[in-house]
């Protein structure tokens, strides 16, 4: 009780502090048009980007590194064929020059667009990055990339004289429509 009292005694000659005019949070000011096409441009609607390579992290590879991945169930033979480039690119990609989320949309449209049109094989030329300090940033994340595109079963470093370690053999899958032609012409 002797506390209660102090603070009242002490409490005592205390007035409350005027209002002040504060601004309401709940009026914005009118954003400019850069302002708000920057504003929009940031907003990703997650349900019409199909798009989902990752421009985060990618496994490093060295500029001169031959890489490869083959999914399973791809041939031996096929694969072989493909190392060697006995498959002829019927398209070609130079992502030269490109930032990763430059390359990132143009790999997605690219492999996208290659299996709408039913291309099997086709070329992805990354470069090698040689001179770069930051290492082979591209060659890094289009190899990732390409593991996450289910259509893509298999890819491997080209020939030397068609852009070695700097550029990639792609094999896609058939499309849907392949396959039925394949089987309608093989039921005879």
């Amino acid at each position: 009780m002797d506390d209660e009292f102090q603070f009242a005694e002490a409490m005592a000659g205390v007035k409350p502090l005027k209002a002040v005019a504060r601004a309401d949070s709940a009026v914005h000011k009118k954003a400019s048009p850069g302002t708000a096409r920057r504003r929009a441009a940031a907003v990703v609607d997650t349900q019409t980007d199909r798009n989902h390579l990752t421009e985060e992290y990618a496994p490093p590879v060295a500029p001169y590194d031959i890489i490869g991945f083959v999914r399973p169930g791809v041939q031996h033979g096929v694969y072989g064929k493909l190392r060697r480039g006995r498959y002829h690119p019927e398209a070609s990609l130079d992502l030269h020059r490109m930032t990763v989320a430059q390359a990132r949309i143009e790999v997605w449209n690219f492999l996208q667009q290659a299996y709408a049109d039913q291309l099997r094989t086709v070329m992805i030329m990354h470069g090698k990055s040689e001179r770069s300090p930051r290492g082979a940033v591209l060659k890094s994340f289009v190899a990732h990339w390409l593991k996450e595109v289910p259509e893509v079963l298999a890819y491997h470093s080209a020939q030397p004289t068609q852009g070695g370690a700097g550029a990639l053999y792609v094999l896609l899958k058939k499309s849907e429509a392949a396959r039925e032609r394949n089987r309608q012409r093989y039921r005879q």
